[in-house]
């Protein structure tokens, strides 16, 4: 399975999905925000995932962003990073 077809697979697989590296402070914000809510989204960590560099490199693509970690999808829509997410709970 190719990158894109991985990102495809679990976005449209998944109510929430949360693209997260464990070394970023935004993605344990953004983990730790959805866990609060009480939602278990299917969490990502591309640090760990085989193909992790080629999916940052899809997700870089999708959001036209240099560093797209953490990466949302709710519903199979793009929501955003931290910010976006944090906006939309507020």
């Amino acid at each position: 399975m190719t990158p894109n077809e991985i990102v495809q697979q679990l976005t449209s697989s998944y109510a929430v999905v949360n693209f997260s590296k464990n070394d970023c402070w935004m993605s344990v914000v953004v983990k730790d925000l959805i866990f609060s809510l009480g939602v278990g989204p299917k969490v990502v960590e591309l640090d760990k995932h085989v193909d992790g560099l080629g999916i940052r490199d899809v997700l870089r693509k999708f959001s036209g962003t240099p560093e797209p970690i953490p990466m949302v999808f709710i519903g199979g829509k793009f929501i955003g990073g931290v910010d976006s997410l944090i906006t939309y709970h507020l």
